[in-house]
């Protein structure tokens, strides 16, 4: 895992002020530099420049980006951030093909891909990544970005100049750059966020390469193509072929993604798509005669201030004593207090460069903290969710009848502390609305479904582009703000290829939520996690915590903070002094009243950090 960033251009001569350059690239390294603590390089040609950060899990010692080669008079160049998990094929293939390698990283083995086969080398390849590749022979910049995501890649366009990057703060140090809010940016924030539209970087002028895409610079202009596209055709295995090959899919991913030259960790909620992703590590590394370190997140004082919710229906801490004992890990129990979680709010704002999940963010920035001190990988369960279909909106009569996000199919709670004025201007229901058409219309359908099956695929197709991008968006930086990657192996593209063909009374086996999941699990886990009811991402139950965050938001009253142009002094004070509602989120299953608190206080901290000019409603 790393940081990338650089520019192109298909007429300047870089080299003709070579040390300003030069220091563009290096002062683009050093914004990502939490991302990469260990290394660092730069690449500068008369068309383009290429700036790496390092954080070292493969090849340790030879593994230093940029990685550069001559072939024929010309020199190629190419930085990388993630990781290949097919590589021991892709290498075989290559070297038969005439390829020589001087490293075993990744990045070689997709830079002599591309020199053999081309930017479609990119369809060959299993992995998170997110890549730049300087073609001399063709005078051209390639930008590639993995199928689903989970790696970023922002860029903005100024004058045929490119400029691009794995975090939008990289941008901003490029002369000109500045950071710029118009009406789009504020309806994505207040109408949308924390998802985001596919491929909208929110800052003016700023977007991010949108999954499985390639973005080619060239002579001939700028081009952004697909490379990998679901596809919709009859699902024709049997009940028994399925459960084998999702067994053998899931099993295949997880093992892949603890290749690594670093001692691997997981992440261990109790649930079964992390005790899955566990069970699996742990017996490869028994085999080794290694333990299996695993971590959990809980918060200071849940055990006795926890309220179960139709969202939250138990607390995870005896499921993850039963996996612990069951894997023989080398455990450890990690907290959060309601001090902490709050302090961080801010640093997750400087995470992501925009507003993230409120306290959903920032305690996981603090869980992986704690982690990233004796660990440099861990293996998640995030995706299964989005994959399998577990969250609730797949389940509930009102998701098939509500044409709306199904995470946020009312916006009124977004609305209750805004002045009207600022409603009206933003146009916030036709907004969201347009968001989620536009998205539907790209479902791939089969005319041949019902019209209850359609609607199941429209719904997994928004949780594939919006919810799970949300949630891989949070898990890189707060993972990667410290230097720890983690990975995700539920979201493999073969699974999700296959997946997205099996039909729901397959999924759902005999009405069980993720059953497919579950029956493919059968041996790997004890039954009583294997069909434990779902229950999300833990929060914080504290009442203290609550009045924490609502003592900050009236000093935003007090003092006239930047976000006070958009909010309602009375409607504010109501708010603040109703009770919160805990089991009425208005974004996914977590967010409620409490995080619509943490968010506005994000809100304000962003628009003072980056010193945003919005638009002014008085």
């Amino acid at each position: 895992m790393c940081g990338i960033a650089g520019f192109y251009h298909r007429e300047k001569n870089y080299m003709e002020k070579e040390s300003e350059y030069r220091k563009l690239l290096s002062d683009m390294g050093e914004s990502l530099s939490r991302r990469g603590p260990d290394d660092r390089g730069i690449w500068l040609s008369s068309y383009a420049g290429l700036s790496h950060v390092r954080l070292s899990v493969v090849d340790l010692v030879t593994g230093h980006q940029p990685i550069v080669k001559n072939i024929n008079g010309n020199t190629f160049a190419i930085i990388h951030n993630g990781e290949i998990y097919n590589v021991p094929e892709l290498k075989k293939r290559l070297v038969n093909e005439g390829a020589v390698f001087d490293t075993t990283s990744d990045g070689e083995v997709i830079l002599n891909g591309y020199l053999i086969y081309g930017p479609d080398f990119v369809r060959q390849l299993n992995g998170i990544f997110a890549f730049a590749i300087a073609d001399p022979a063709q005078k051209r910049l390639c930008l590639f970005r993995d199928r689903m995501g989970v790696k970023p890649l922002f860029y903005t366009i100024r004058d045929n100049e490119i400029f691009f990057a794995s975090e939008i703060k990289a941008l901003f140090r490029c002369p000109g750059i500045k950071p710029t809010l118009g009406l789009r940016g504020l309806n994505e924030v207040f109408s949308l966020g924390p998802a985001r539209t596919p491929g909208c970087g929110v800052f003016e002028g700023i977007h991010e390469v949108l999954p499985a895409h390639m973005l080619l610079c060239s002579p001939d202009g700028f081009s952004e193509t697909p490379y990998w596209q679901l596809e919709s055709h009859p699902h024709e295995d049997s009940w028994e072929k399925t459960v084998e090959k999702t067994s053998y899919l899931i099993q295949d991913s997880v093992k892949r993604q603890m290749v690594s030259d670093v001692p691997v960790c997981t992440f261990l909620s109790g649930g079964v798509d992390s005790s899955l992703v566990s069970s699996i590590c742990a017996s490869c590394l028994k085999e080794k005669g290694e333990p299996l370190a695993t971590y959990s997140f809980d918060f200071t004082g849940n055990d006795k201030n926890f309220r179960s919710n139709a969202f939250q229906p138990s607390q995870d801490r005896p499921y993850v004593d039963e996996m612990v004992q069951y894997l023989g890990s080398s455990h450890t129990y990690l907290e959060c207090d309601s001090q902490t979680q709050a302090d961080l709010l801010c640093k997750s704002v400087l995470a992501h460069d925009l507003p993230p999940m409120g306290d959903i963010d920032s305690s996981l920035l603090h869980f992986c903290s704690l982690v990233s001190q004796n660990h440099k990988v861990a293996l998640t369960g995030e995706c299964a969710d989005e994959i399998f279909g577990g969250y609730p909106w797949f389940h509930k009569k009102e998701c098939f009848l509500a044409p709306a996000f199904p995470w946020t199919m009312d916006l009124d709670a977004r609305k209750v502390v805004l002045k009207d004025e600022f409603i009206n201007y933003l146009q916030m229901d036709a907004y969201a609305s347009h968001a989620y058409e536009d998205s539907v219309k790209e479902t791939p359908l089969l005319p041949e479904e019902s019209p209850e099956e359609k609607r199941r695929r429209e719904i997994s197709w928004l949780n594939l582009r919006w919810f799970m991008q949300t949630l891989l968006n949070r898990m890189d930086r707060t993972s990667m703000y410290w230097g720890l990657e983690a990975r995700v192996p539920f979201a493999d593209h073969r699974i999700v290829e296959y997946l997205w063909n099996v039909p729901w009374e397959i999924k759902a086996k005999d009405g069980i939520v993720k059953g497919l999941l579950r029956y493919s699990s059968k041996g790997l886990l004890p039954d009583s996690i294997l069909f434990r009811k779902k229950s999300p991402y833990p929060k914080t139950y504290d009442s203290g915590y609550e009045a924490l965050l609502a003592g900050r938001v009236r000093n935003l009253m007090e003092t006239g903070a930047p976000i006070m142009e958009f909010l309602d002094k009375k409607k504010l004070e109501q708010f603040l002094s109703s009770p919160s509602d805990y089991g009425r989120p208005w974004y996914g299953q977590l967010m409620a009243a409490p995080q619509m608190l943490a968010y506005l206080l994000q809100i304000n901290f962003w628009l003072e950090t980056y010193s945003l000019h919005c638009v002014s409603l008085s």
